[in-house]
């Protein structure tokens, strides 16, 4: 049998109807990825922010601006985490094309006046090749082509003034793979990996758009004191 949303767009329809409206005092994110996303489970990072993870495993970037309108744009957030390409490279999808569906999803936010937030393609390892002849990860996704991407993403936020959220740096190690203690297979983060990634994730939110409002606090009332004599 045919699969008739064989890009999973209405893998969060009744998340999204169930979604309140965003509070302008905790300005909504949303993060619009692939696996890497998908896993993360944003409330235990980032409690009590309006953080939305809208990530669905394996998906490419040209389906990732497929369902751009229904997991993002109608969730009206101030601003949007993209995390994408891994799976581009592994299917061997060429950089222009890549490249083109980063442009056509920055287009249409910034047309909706939400604030991009691209962060790099992670580094991959075959560290854990061992365990697992499956986890050797550069033969699909060539480190060159990562930090290709990587560099051409950094210049395109550079050029029209979106933020960059650099996860690459902070988890790489000296022979350009990924720290081995921050993954169990060489692609997906594990719990130190995520823990890793949140604070930089954050600063560059923080960058991009102003943290929440904190709740005003009532002044004490003065306790009156009865007085006794003597």
């Amino acid at each position: 049998m045919r699969n008739a949303d064989r890009d999973n767009l209405a893998r969060y329809a009744e998340a999204n109807r169930k979604l309140a409206a965003p509070n302008a005092k905790n300005p909504r994110v949303v993060f619009l990825g692939d696996s890497i996303t998908d896993f993360w489970r944003l409330n235990e990072y980032f409690p009590d922010r309006d953080f939305v993870n809208r990530g669905i495993s394996a998906q490419i970037s040209g389906q990732m601006l497929g369902r751009m309108k229904q997991d993002v744009l109608d969730l009206h957030p101030e601003a949007v985490v993209i995390l994408a390409g891994t799976n581009d490279l592994a299917r061997q999808i060429p950089l222009t094309a890549i490249e083109n569906n980063y442009l056509m999803m920055a287009d249409l936010l910034s047309a909706y006046k939400i604030k991009v937030i691209f962060a790099s393609v992670l580094p991959v390892s075959d560290y854990h090749k061992d365990q697992n002849p499956a986890y050797e990860m550069t033969k699909d996704r060539p480190p060159l082509f990562i930090s290709a991407l990587n560099e051409w993403l950094t210049r395109l936020c550079e050029q029209r003034g979106y933020t960059y959220l650099n996860y690459y740096s902070a988890m790489i190690d000296s022979a350009g793979r990924m720290q081995a203690d921050l993954s169990d297979d060489g692609l997906h983060p594990n719990p130190k990996g995520y823990r890793i990634m949140a604070p930089v994730a954050l600063e560059a939110i923080h960058k991009t758009i102003a943290p929440p409002k904190p709740a005003a606090v009532a002044p004490a009332k003065p306790v009156k004191r009865k007085t006794t004599s003597n």
